[in-house]
């Protein structure tokens, strides 16, 4: 089974990006346009996301295993990496499994630590939207501010709400696999050192990343540069698309 992705670039050099947790391939449509004229850039859809294959368990590991079957049905041998969040945490993944693949990996707002969970009560509002009644994309809204004050997340988080062929809704994604996998989406990713070039990427407003993580990025990622945006939280992409693709790009193309 493979990835969804979305392809766009004619460079030498490959990109691969991935979103966070809730997101698609689309969230980073931004991020590959300012990439594009240099690089063969690749959007992707995680499992259980967008329009990707839906499957019951999504580890880390597997995950990064999903990242490696659709390099290998590109035929590209060595790509870089760049991944927000959730997407962040498979990239590393990616790295740590397969160093000989990884030119270099920029991570956007995540750090390689195991969090405390934070997203039950967005995903107990996901799943008490009863779809076979639901009227319009305003009443989900409604169930959704239980959980979610702030317009703009919860008009991303419905970014996953499709009409379906009978004119019903369907959601992309695969709630009761994300809701029972949640724990492994927490876990830190492992394995021996990456050594290769890595930027962080850090919100100022944001606590994903903080200075008593210094100790866990270095272990695995010795050769780790860090940028913080000022005045951004964490999603800095869409937040300060400029600050953001200007500190990726160059260290991509550098």
């Amino acid at each position: 089974m493979q990835l969804n992705y979305l392809e766009s670039g004619a460079g030498e050099r490959v990109v691969f990006l991935l979103h966070g947790l809730f997101g698609s391939a689309s969230n980073l449509n931004a991020v590959a346009k300012a990439l594009e004229s240099d690089f063969r850039v690749v959007r992707i859809d995680l499992r259980n996301h967008g329009d990707s294959f839906h499957m019951d368990s999504m580890s880390l590991s597997e995950m990064a295993a999903d990242i490696r079957r659709l390099a290998d049905h590109l035929e590209v041998n060595t790509l870089s990496l760049l991944g927000h969040s959730l997407g962040g945490k498979v990239a590393m993944q990616f790295a740590l499994d397969n160093p000989e693949r990884v030119e270099k990996l920029v991570v956007a707002d995540i750090a390689p630590v195991a969090y405390k969970p934070h997203h039950n009560e967005t995903l107990s509002a996901l799943c008490e939207i009863d779809l076979r009644g639901l009227k319009s994309r305003a009443e989900a809204d409604q169930i959704l501010q239980k959980a979610e004050s702030e317009l703009g997340v919860r008009q991303f988080l419905l970014k996953n709400l499709a009409r379906d062929s009978n004119g019903g809704w369907r959601w992309k994604l695969n709630l009761p696999a994300i809701d029972a996998c949640y724990d492994d989406l927490r876990l830190a990713p492992e394995g021996k050192a990456f050594a290769g070039p890595t930027l962080f990427i850090k919100g100022e407003l944001s606590a994903y990343i903080q200075d008593k993580h210094r100790g866990d990025i270095f272990k695995l990622f010795p050769q780790a540069q860090l940028e913080v945006i000022p005045g951004t939280g964490h999603w800095l992409h869409a937040e300060k698309p400029a600050a953001f693709n200007e500190i990726s790009g160059n260290f991509l193309r550098a």
